[in-house]
């Protein structure tokens, strides 16, 4: 609320009821706020009317609203003991609370005033603002309406119920409630029709509620002249990234940084160059980006705001140390920083420093109560750290009349963000149409994932494998190591080892092969959209048949929304004893494909995947053959805590499965999430 805006309407409604000509230059100092000047003239008319009220009670509001609102205070306590009851005096007195901020005592005299006085102009006035300051906005407004009855054209009790309504509006958003905040700032416009303020407001509102294109008719209603037009841009541009159309983002606020060329130096100028700078980073223009973050910083004064575009940078190009060194920065500058309190809390969470994350969001959410955004990362952060029962179920079968029923069930159970616990279980059931041969093989697996330091992991688990087949059975203990680690700015790497047991088929299960994996995967992204996977394993298996594997993918990004990725596989495979009777054992195997990958929402509850790669692939000296493979997956998020999927995969590769043929495999996946938030404590 704007205190100068509050005590307009008091201090006119004073001045008319003095009246007096001598006094009237006073008078229009005053009003004017020029406020030292007023406090001079009359300091010197009392000189010649020492006790005249109306210049005392004059006197008494020039040295208030000249910075000693305590001073006021006191003098018109003591006028008030000369005077008692005086309506006058009373209105002046509470009203000098309102300028030393004491708006609980205020409340109290107001309330007693209004009560003693219910059709009184004044002192209803008075009580609304009183009341907004303490943000009771319902009952401020229910007031205001009140005086406004009195006085239905007066235009400072209107401009007084034009920001009860916008504070809350502003209520009911963080609320959530925002058609009823939307339709209380629409309200505003019978008074002040196409008024600025409200129609920013009412664009915000709209951003919250997700309706963007009535956020977007908001900001073009504003554009009615240049400095206006400049912020209505910056707005629209805000809106086009909100809608993933960055391209339009761009170009909105390109429009916006030309036509505030002519303002360097003034407000719209700041804003539509930082607009302007952010859609350079939403679509990727990073090395632009910094060379201007780079050009502002050699003035040696580098503002907040440049600050909070240098920190983004850092987290858009996967610098996040950087971040949270410029997000310190910030901070101790302005430790209310919105910017910086929820930058710091998204750069600590992408550098894996999860429970310092969780301390900046709930700072965040401390200086700004109900904040969407804030409360958004807070509802990611406790998604990833929830217990979670996870389930699938799916069929498989190939050209070699082999076919397979799967299930699997997982429970994962994060104990603090650095310690995790899992269980699982999986079934597996085979059979062999043509020669009638059956196995099953039963996985149970406990395990441990223990973040060491932010940006390293360790995972471990350790189960057993028991399998059934004609009148046997056996009995295998599996495990798993796994190291992960980033050990530079997007590049991720991982090491680790797998002891598990072959379960393809019935004849596999029935010949006991344990395989002991050793591997390393390598991934190398970049700030141009290429990235580089790669992947070394080598297969220790029991029965005395080794295997070694590399397979590596360069890619490129196309789109980011909806994530579209294409790029070229190379496989290779090796094995030192060929046994092509019981499983696909090449010498030499290689395998070359084009791929496209894509994945987004195709609605706000509904999420895709989708993968098909094809090309050519040289089993030893055969001839070269093609290859084709796809998968696809269907997530229906029925609420939030529960996931409903499908999936279905389909290849042709060679080493695609053990035996060497090609298959089909179709299922569906359940996720639950046991609790709303994780079960150990999270906030500080």
């Amino acid at each position: 609320m704007n205190t100068k805006l509050i005590f307009i309407p008091l201090y006119l409604a004073t001045l008319l009821a003095f009246g007096q000509g001598p006094m009237d230059p006073g008078f229009s100092m005053l009003e004017n706020g020029d406020f030292e000047s007023a406090e001079a003239f009359f300091d010197s008319y009392l000189e010649k009317e020492p006790k005249n009220k109306t210049a005392l009670i004059c006197y008494g509001r020039a040295v208030g609203l000249n910075g000693r609102p305590e001073n006021a205070s006191f003098l018109f306590e003591s006028l008030l003991e000369e005077y008692p009851g005086d309506l006058e005096i009373q209105l002046n007195l509470y009203e000098s609370l309102l300028w030393r901020e004491d708006y609980e005592k205020a409340k109290g005299y107001y309330q007693a005033l209004v009560k003693q006085n219910p059709n009184n102009f004044s002192a209803l006035l008075g009580f609304a603002n009183t009341l907004s300051n303490l943000k009771q906005f319902k009952d401020a407004l229910y007031h205001i309406n009140k005086a406004i009855l009195l006085q239905p054209k007066n235009i400072s009790a209107r401009t007084s119920r034009k920001y009860i309504r916008l504070g809350l509006a502003n209520q009911l958003a963080t609320a959530k409630k925002f058609t009823e905040g939307i339709l209380l700032l629409t309200e505003i416009f019978e008074d002040f029709p196409g008024d600025r303020e409200v129609l920013l407001s009412l664009a915000n509102l709209n951003i919250q509620a997700g309706a963007l294109e009535e956020a977007k008719a908001s900001y073009w209603k504003m554009a009615t002249h240049t400095r206006d037009s400049i912020i209505a841009l910056a707005g629209v541009a805000l809106v086009e990234h909100l809608d993933e159309q960055d391209k339009a983002a761009l170009q909105t606020a390109e429009q916006a940084k030309d036509m505030a060329a002519p303002f360097v130096g003034e407000p719209e100028y700041q804003q539509a160059r930082e607009r302007y700078l952010q859609a350079l980073i939403w679509n990727g223009k990073y090395k632009e980006v910094q060379k201007q973050l780079d050009s502002l910083a050699v003035t040696g004064n580098t503002k907040n705001w440049v600050l909070a575009l240098e920190a983004t940078l850092g987290m858009y190009t996967g610098d996040f140390r950087k971040s949270q060194h410029v997000y310190d920065e910030l901070l101790a500058r302005d430790s209310l920083s919105f910017d910086g309190n929820l930058g710091m809390a998204n750069a600590l969470y992408a550098k894996g420093d999860f429970n310092k994350a969780y301390q900046a969001v709930y700072r965040t959410l401390e200086i700004f109560p109900n904040q969407k955004d804030a409360a958004s990362f807070l509802e990611k952060l406790d998604r990833q750290f929830r217990p979670v029962v996870s389930q699938q179920a799916g069929y498989t079968f190939d050209n070699g009349n082999n076919t397979a029923f799967l299930q699997s069930n997982s429970l994962r159970i994060p104990v603090s963000t650095k310690l995790i616990g899992t269980l699982s279980y999986q079934y597996r059931s085979t059979e062999n149409t043509l020669s009638g041969a059956e196995a099953t093989s039963n996985l149970f697996a406990a395990g441990l994932e223990y973040q060491l330091l932010p940006g390293i992991a360790l995972n471990a688990n350790l189960g057993v494998n028991k399998s059934e087949f004609a009148d046997a059975s056996y009995s295998l203990p599996i495990s798993g190591i796994k190291l992960q680690l980033k050990p530079y700015k997007l590049q991720n790497l991982e090491l680790g080892y797998a002891r598990e047991v072959q379960n393809f088929n019935a004849d596999l299960i029935a010949r006991e092969i344990v395989m002991n994996h050793y591997g390393l995967n390598y991934n190398l992204g970049t700030n141009i959209n290429l990235g580089w996977f790669t992947q070394l394993m080598h297969t220790r298996q029991s029965d005395g048949n080794n295997r070694n594997l590399l397979f590596s993918s360069l890619y490129y990004t196309l789109m980011k929304k909806p994530a579209l990725k294409i790029g070229v596989n190379y496989q290779y495979i090796s094995f030192t004893e060929q046994l092509p009777q019981i499983y696909f054992s090449p010498e030499s195997f290689q395998a070359y494909e084009l791929f496209a990958d894509s994945r987004g929402n195709l609605s706000s509850k509904l999420q895709y995947s989708l993968g098909v790669a094809s090309g050519f692939q040289e089993v030893e000296d055969t001839d070269i053959s093609p290859i084709f493979r796809a998968d696809f997956t269907l997530k229906h998020s029925l609420s939030k805590r529960f996931d409903l999927g499908v999936y279905g995969k389909y290849s042709n590769i060679a080493s695609a499965v053990a035996s060497g043929f090609e298959f089909t495999e179709l299922g569906i996946n359940l996720r639950w999430a046991l609790s709303k938030a994780p079960i150990f404590q999270t906030k500080p």
